[in-house]
């Protein structure tokens, strides 16, 4: 027979688990809705950065996407820090399931552009490497997050 204590920790432990997974739903929708008002007016992040990208901006380091075939061209410039993911508040959104909500990091540092993988499902590949620590980039690596592959130039 179990005894009541046992049973009020067993209750506790739901109740927290119950709080947590709240807690994350939340959290989920508050970054979705985070977004939103830009998207409601019809300028997206993207569009955004279309209409705000100059000749400069293209001479600045930056991300070209090499697949999947219908973003090939499309450029990211980046951040001194630029959040690759998902989620709506990641400056280079992906829409990739096999990209994480915050996927990797790219960002500056010691005079070089070095990429870290987040702690994603999937990985960060770096020239076919998987990133397993803060790494070096330089012009002409490839980066693939999920079934996406862009080149820093």
């Amino acid at each position: 027979m179990v005894s009541d204590q046992l049973l009020l920790v067993f209750k506790l432990l739901l109740l927290a688990l119950l709080y947590l997974f709240f807690f994350r739903v939340v959290r989920a929708v508050w970054q979705e809705v985070r977004a939103m008002p830009a998207s409601a007016t019809g300028a997206t992040p993207l569009g955004r950065r279309k209409a705000q990208r100059n000749e400069a901006e293209i001479s600045a380091p930056h991300f070209a996407v090499l697949e999947p075939i219908e973003l090939v061209g499309r450029i990211y410039p980046l951040l001194e820090e630029t959040s690759i993911g998902r989620a709506a508040g990641c400056q280079i959104t992906l829409d990739d399931t096999y990209s994480s909500q915050i996927h990797a990091r790219v960002f500056f540092r010691d005079g070089n552009w070095q990429i870290e993988d987040m702690g994603s499902t999937n990985g960060t590949w770096l020239n076919r490497h998987k990133v397993t620590a803060p790494t070096v980039l330089k012009a002409g690596d490839v980066v693939q997050i999920g079934n996406t592959v862009m080149e820093l130039q």
